[in-house]
């Protein structure tokens, strides 16, 4: 059995996780996903960790588990043209309120990622940093917006050739500043992210 359940367990009643991916990189949509998992299916998940402390291939193949472990679940995605034109904060935390409204059951309690939570009114919401890492129906979610989203990033890889998303995923790294100063900027770049605004502004002048 899983040792992260214990968290989950101390509370009462229908569980929600809730978790997001995609808040730092440069380009590509922030998404979020909410669980409700089978207390009957759990023992399915006892590969199941923090996405981050899982690789790539790993995550892919625990996707369809965590699926299968839910009772619902639901993803949402906000784009980079919705964060530029709000902030990367109301973008994750409306992403995450909305995967939450979707689930075809309502929650007793919602465990929130992080410090921040979203409006969801008449839901009981409490907000756990480091939440992937204690709560195994916040870890769960984290598989499912991390492996949903890095395939959003697969998928435009293809889109826009040259960029390199398929391997940073979008993430600031040196492959992607190098992309950016050879080819600028593409329909999916967070133009608010300084680094994507400067060398926008830079191509531009």
């Amino acid at each position: 059995m899983n040792s992260l359940l214990e968290f989950d367990r101390q509370y009462k009643g229908i569980i929600c996780g809730v978790d997001e991916a995609g808040r730092g990189p440069w380009a590509g949509p922030v998404v979020a996903a909410a669980v409700i998992l089978d207390p009957e299916k759990v023992s399915m998940l006892g590969e199941v960790d923090d996405s981050k402390k899982i690789s790539e291939k790993k995550r892919e193949g625990l996707f369809q588990v965590v699926i299968n472990a839910c009772l619902t679940y639901a993803i949402a995605e906000i784009s980079a043209k919705i964060i530029d034109r709000s902030d990367i904060l109301s973008s994750t935390l409306n992403a995450m309120k909305s995967c939450t409204e979707k689930l075809s059951q309502k929650p007793d309690v919602v465990l929130v990622d992080g410090n921040k939570a979203p409006a969801l009114a008449g839901y009981n919401v409490i907000t756990v940093v480091d939440g992937d890492a204690k709560s195994l129906s916040i870890a769960a979610a984290s598989i499912l917006a991390k492996v949903y989203r890095d395939r959003i990033m697969r998928n435009y890889d293809k889109l826009y050739p040259g960029y390199g998303f398929a391997s940073h995923k979008g993430y600031g790294t040196k492959e992607h500043m190098d992309a950016l100063n050879r080819l600028g900027t593409c329909g999916i770049h967070r133009l608010s992210y300084k680094p994507v605004a400067e060398i926008a502004a830079k191509k531009q002048g």
